[in-house]
């Protein structure tokens, strides 16, 4: 089957959270104190209310407060719905301690219903008084359309520089003979910031699922992949972050 090249707006909606929250990706320093639990539920409060969060933070290098603010509008009109819940993580190995963000939201695009589940693991610190920074250690989201399309994304969180590893996103029950589509790009952090969709080629499926071995940079950084999978009863879109690492040491939190 020859593959066809589409750029779907769906993924610019899964897109929406892996940027509404991820403006600095360079850690910070280890002696930066950590954001407070009633920064936190102050945070939570305004993000569903739909209140301006910037007064909540300041500025600081690879942090900006106002483009933080512009891009959560973003995902709140693309989900009016969204609700977001901030909660603590499980502690870094070097004790500092993380806070898991989640969101859930839905929204109609024409005769298409999307349900969007969210999730990214950050450390946030704080000068005292608001937030000034964060790091993204873990970032992933699906978007369906369709009462039913339960998936697997068995991507990793975190390679080594220039290993080869695989990306596989599955559906979790049987085709039953349906004849299903996929496509994986690699994202740039541009296309990121922008929530912009990107241009996939669909090829046929076999096995149930989109199946690819591909290879991390050969610098630290981060990969982001977006997968589209098209069944018969609906669309899942997914975008996952990788983290790109030279120590083998930092492959686990």
């Amino acid at each position: 089957m020859p593959g066809v090249m589409l750029r779907p707006r769906s993924l610019s909606a899964a897109l929406a959270i892996a940027a509404a929250l991820a403006v600095a990706a360079t850690p910070r320093p280890l002696q930066a104190a950590p954001a407070s639990a009633s920064q936190l539920q102050a945070l939570e409060a305004a993000l569903n209310s739909g209140n301006d969060i910037s007064p909540l933070l300041q500025a600081a290098p690879g942090f900006d407060p106002i483009l933080l603010e512009l891009r959560r509008r973003t995902l709140a009109r693309q989900f009016p719905d969204a609700r977001w819940q901030l909660r603590p993580g499980t502690p870094l190995r070097d004790g500092r301690p993380t806070v898991l963000v989640s969101v859930t939201g839905s929204r109609t695009d024409g005769p298409s219903a999307y349900r969007l589940e969210a999730s990214q693991l950050v450390t946030l610190e704080s000068s005292g008084s608001r937030i000034n920074g964060q790091t993204v250690l873990r970032d992933q989201s699906i978007l369906r359309s369709g009462d039913s399309l339960p998936v697997k994304v068995q991507i990793p969180d975190a390679v080594l520089t220039g290993q080869s590893y695989d990306v596989d996103v599955l559906f979790e029950e049987p085709l039953d003979g349906a004849v299903a589509a996929g496509g994986i790009v690699a994202l740039t952090p541009q296309q990121v910031a922008a929530l912009e969709s990107p241009l996939l080629q669909l090829g046929a499926l076999g096995g149930g699922g989109l199946f690819k071995t591909v290879q991390a940079p050969l610098s630290p950084g981060s990969q982001t992949w977006a997968v589209l999978l098209v069944h018969p009863d609906g669309i899942v879109s997914t975008t996952k972050r990788v983290r790109v690492v030279a120590d083998r040491s930092q492959l686990s939190l």
